[in-house]
């Protein structure tokens, strides 16, 4: 058996928006494509918390995970992540208690730390520009407390949440999260879909300074990584460039709704070279190369579970990739 065929595969749905769509329509592709990996075998469907963002219609990742939740049946639905330092550990607590109670054994909630925003929002969501540097230890401390077992004489729970054991994942893109999750014993879900770059060194430690716990007896590493799939090599790389633009516009600080894919970019060698530095871990190509390559992934990172990212400008693009991934991982 190869190792692709013994590995989880899972989604990232950025619930993007289309250049000339609606969140309306975006919410409806979301629904669309999380049945749609359901019915292709897929271990989870996870959304991202981002905010004021012109093209990811997420923000309210809660509220969206408990949509998607309520239109599938079987997939594992849950947030990749939730900012914990933007919220109150026991708002987040109450929110996914909610969710698990409504759909028992099937709710994930990822972690970061990152405000998933600029420093102008984060002043709108009145959050601390320092919370989350010292402070993400504890305050995943008290979440974790707030979805277990309620301790003798405690006086604040979190109603529902308490005792639901939301399975809880420390994301990242760096080695701070890695070794908290080595160190506390929980998986870890490294954001290789667009910061590659420290994706070896934050595995190694993870695994390294892995303490079992009663969550896990040895680590569970899943990785997040751009993937498009189509029936040739030249398609794929042509619907690639939408998420090229993507990368692109962000740097010029322009708006980032999904624009249409286009036979050549009109960039500089540096914004080229950064854009590419974004999607390293990108596989893009026709069914032998998207095997190949995440073959190849797989025996660098050893992961025990994919995350894919796919962006691409049409939804029936987007449903044909996952498709062919699905017979390329059955295989």
């Amino acid at each position: 058996m190869s190792r692709l065929s013994s590995t989880s595969l899972s989604v990232l749905d950025l619930a993007p928006i289309r250049q000339g769509g609606n969140v309306s329509e975006t919410f409806a592709e979301t629904v669309g494509l999380a049945r749609h990996v359901e019915t292709l075998g897929f271990q989870r469907y996870w959304l991202a918390e981002h905010h004021n963002i012109d093209g990811i219609a997420s923000a309210a990742t809660a509220v969206l995970i408990g949509h998607v939740a309520g239109a599938t049946q079987r997939i594992r639905v849950g947030a990749g992540g939730i900012m914990l330092p933007n919220h109150p550990p026991l708002v987040i607590a109450e929110q996914f208690g909610t969710l698990e109670t409504l759909y028992p054994g099937r709710i994930d909630l990822g972690l970061g730390r990152a405000p998933g925003s600029d420093g102008a929002t984060l002043a709108a969501m009145r959050r601390d520009p320092r919370s989350g540097v010292n402070d993400f230890p504890d305050q995943l401390d008290e979440l974790r407390r707030y979805l277990g077992d309620p301790a003798p004489h405690q006086r604040v729970r979190a109603m529902p949440g308490q005792g639901t054991h939301v399975p809880i994942w420390l994301l990242g893109s760096s080695g701070y999260s890695a070794q908290l999750a080595a160190r506390l014993g929980l998986p870890f879900a490294f954001a290789a879909q667009f910061a590659p770059g420290y994706l070896f060194e934050a595995l190694r430690l993870y695994r390294e300074q892995f303490r079992p716990s009663e969550v896990l007896d040895k680590p569970y590493a899943m990785v997040g990584m751009p993937l498009i799939a189509a029936d040739s090599d030249e398609q794929a790389r042509f619907l690639a460039t939408t998420a090229q633009q993507k990368f692109l516009n962000l740097i010029r600080g322009r708006s980032t709704r999904a624009q249409p894919p286009v036979e050549q970019l009109d960039w500089s060698p540096q914004e080229q070279a950064m854009v590419s530095q974004n999607l390293g871990a990108a596989v893009i190509g026709g069914p032998q190369t998207v095997r190949d390559g995440l073959e190849r992934f797989l025996e660098q990172t050893g992961a025990d579970e994919l995350m894919v990212a796919t962006d691409v400008y049409a939804q029936a693009d987007r449903l044909r990739s996952f498709e062919i991934l699905a017979d390329v991982w059955k295989g």
